[in-house]
């Protein structure tokens, strides 16, 4: 008999996602996927520098990159958005959402969201993977309040179909909502 060699495949690393930037007063929330690997090391949302976010949330709300990350995350709540990422955890090689291994996704606590910011009434998706992920991991296993759910074309830098006018186009629904829902509440 030969000598066999045996070859391992890594194990993806086990991620786990940031905590809701989440005021109780929060009406929109804004949903990504899981932070990639340069948000992850950075532990900031939307860390890539070729990542459209800030610079639409700068646009939208004066939240652009330039600010410090705490200003930029204070002036979403004060508008009213919440951040965060439908998945708690997962296993994923890089930082593309294809890389992620379907079976080790755990969502985030959204019962627990929706209890503390009861408000919310508009969900945005950052990209198809955000809302494929919510859809498939949390709608329809929690109850869920009456809520508007909207993707728009993802922020990331690996979704190029679309250009920055195209995407800040599009996210403009953002502003729309929050301001529509802010008007709400003081009526």
């Amino acid at each position: 008999m030969g000598d066999q060699v045996l070859v391992s495949t890594p194990v993806p690393a086990r991620l786990r996602s940031f905590a809701p930037v989440a005021r109780a007063d929060a009406r929109v929330l804004v949903l990504g996927s899981m932070p990639g690997a340069a948000s992850l090391a950075a532990a900031e949302y939307y860390a890539h520098p070729r990542n459209a976010f800030w610079p639409i949330m700068g646009a939208l709300f004066g939240a652009g990159p330039a600010r410090p990350y705490a200003e930029r995350l204070q002036r979403l709540s004060a508008a009213g958005i919440a951040l965060w990422d439908v998945i708690a955890a997962c296993e994923r090689d890089g930082s593309l959402d294809s890389a992620i291994a379907p079976d080790s996704v755990e969502p985030n606590d959204f019962a627990r969201l929706f209890r503390d910011c009861p408000h919310i009434a508009h969900v945005f998706f950052n990209g198809t993977a955000a809302e494929t992920a919510f859809r498939r991991h949390v709608r329809g296993r929690i109850a869920l309040p009456a809520l508007r759910l909207t993707r728009l074309p993802s922020t990331s830098p690996a979704h190029a179909a679309r250009g920055f006018d195209a995407k800040l186009a599009a996210w403009q629904v953002v502003r729309e909502a929050a301001t529509a829902a802010g008007h709400a509440l003081a009526a």
